[in-house]
């Protein structure tokens, strides 16, 4: 009989959860909603139902939701971050869960935001689309559209374009932005000898790559499935080897050795 009971649980908690499938099988990608507030996400959620045909829909109030989704053929995630600014911890645990539990989903942000510091933070967090709540509906789902087919969606009224409706603010992804070069205090351009630094490892590349997307260790740790305190270690090393202060000037003075070297501020990984 108390096996019986716990059976009947299993059954309505699948049925309280619409991400769980009853059958067991489930050949349509996924695309999820997360919204905290019930009426915004049922309006989204059927706006989209509308426009994107050939998904399954889950809608989630909370990311803490996301681990009934492990395995599953997920597409696309859509997050309300609001007001807050995506350096906001509660934002950092939230991407963190998605990378862990979907990560070869894209991420799209809906933001009551629309500044370009907001914008960049995202984009430097690996997100694939940043949608401020003022861009027109029509916009939005063609942005969401890029995302879907591999590009990613920055509005260009962020960097000061005078028309948000214009479709042109969609772009193609291209990589991540070159790195600045690193300057003297005359303002001089400083080439760092390449003779002063150390290889680094293959590990320790893979690091310094996340490090040049402005990943939070949380992010690194879950991106290359390793331990907090080793990414920190990692870390230490690098900016060790590079002589540098800080993780940014690490970034820095690797990519001006790089350039010194071959021409070219980017270099090819080695296999993990």
């Amino acid at each position: 009989m108390v096996q019986q009971f716990s059976e009947i649980g299993d059954i309505m908690d699948d049925f309280a959860n619409p991400a769980v499938p009853l059958n067991g099988a489930q050949k349509s990608p996924v695309l999820v909603i997360i919204e905290h507030h019930v009426l915004a996400r049922t309006c989204i959620l059927n706006i989209l139902k509308r426009e994107l045909a050939g998904f399954e829909f889950v809608e989630l109030a909370t990311t803490s939701g996301l681990n009934w989704l492990a395995g599953r053929d997920v597409r696309l995630i859509t997050l309300h971050t609001g007001d807050k600014r995506i350096t906001d911890p509660s934002i950092e645990d939230s991407l963190a869960l998605i990378a862990e539990y979907c990560p070869n989903a894209y991420v799209a942000l809906l933001s009551n935001r629309d500044d370009d510091a907001t914008a960049s933070a995202a984009m430097q967090r690996g997100v694939r689309g940043f949608f401020p709540t003022s861009i027109p509906l029509e916009v939005a789902i063609a942005g969401l559209r890029l995302v879907l087919a591999g590009g990613v969606y920055r509005p260009l009224a962020i960097f000061g374009q005078s028309d948000p409706s214009n479709l042109n603010t969609i772009s193609e992804y291209n990589g991540a932005p070159e790195l600045p070069a690193l300057h003297a205090g005359n303002g001089a351009t400083m080439i760092v000898p390449e003779q002063t630094m150390v290889d680094l490892t293959p590990r320790e590349q893979h690091v310094l790559e996340a490090l040049k997307l402005g990943l939070p260790n949380k992010l690194i740790a879950v991106k290359l499935k390793l331990s907090e305190n080793t990414v920190k270690m990692h870390i230490q090393h690098i900016m060790r080897k590079c002589s540098a202060h800080n993780r940014t000037e690490a970034v820095l003075r690797w990519s001006q050795r790089l350039s010194g070297h071959n021409g070219h501020a980017r270099s090819r990984l080695p296999p993990s």
